[in-house]
This record gives structure tokens, C-alpha cells and sequence, in this order.
């Protein structure tokens, strides 16, 4: 007994069925592109994480100057 009621043996015809219809080259093209969006989701996530700290970081910054009017007043 398998996963769920599935023997290991009907895994192995299902995995040799879907070989048959696809063929190895185009699996593997799907398993690159498949790893390569998984890579650029978890770049992402993290770069998100870096500039989320980096704002929540800068929010307790308190900037000190002098504040001037800006007049558009013709003299």
C-alpha cells in the first residue's frame, strides 16, 4: 500500500505513460522552467523582506531642519 490506496506499481505506470506522451526533453524543459519560477518567487519574497526591514528601520528617524515657506508672491 502506497500513497492514499496507490501502490508504488501503479506510480511507476503513470510515470511511464506521461514519459511516453511528453518525452524526456520536454519534462525536463517544464522542470527548469518549473525551478526557475520558484527561484525568482523566493528572490522576490526575500528582497520584499529586506526593504520592508529596511523601511520599518528608517520610520523611527526623526529629521531635524529648518522649515522655510516658499512665497509665490511677485514683489
Amino acid at each position: 500500500m502506497g500513497f492514499g490506496g496507490i501502490s508504488i506499481w501503479s506510480l511507476l505506470v503513470i510515470l511511464g505513460i506521461v514519459i511516453l506522451l511528453f518525452g524526456t526533453k520536454k519534462l525536463r524543459n517544464i522542470g527548469a522552467d518549473l525551478g526557475g519560477a520558484i527561484k525568482s518567487f523566493k528572490k522576490s519574497v526575500k528582497d520584499e523582506e529586506v526593504s520592508n526591514a529596511e523601511k520599518d528601520k528608517n520610520d523611527g528617524q526623526v529629521i531635524e531642519g529648518k522649515v522655510e515657506e516658499k512665497s509665490d508672491k511677485v514683489s
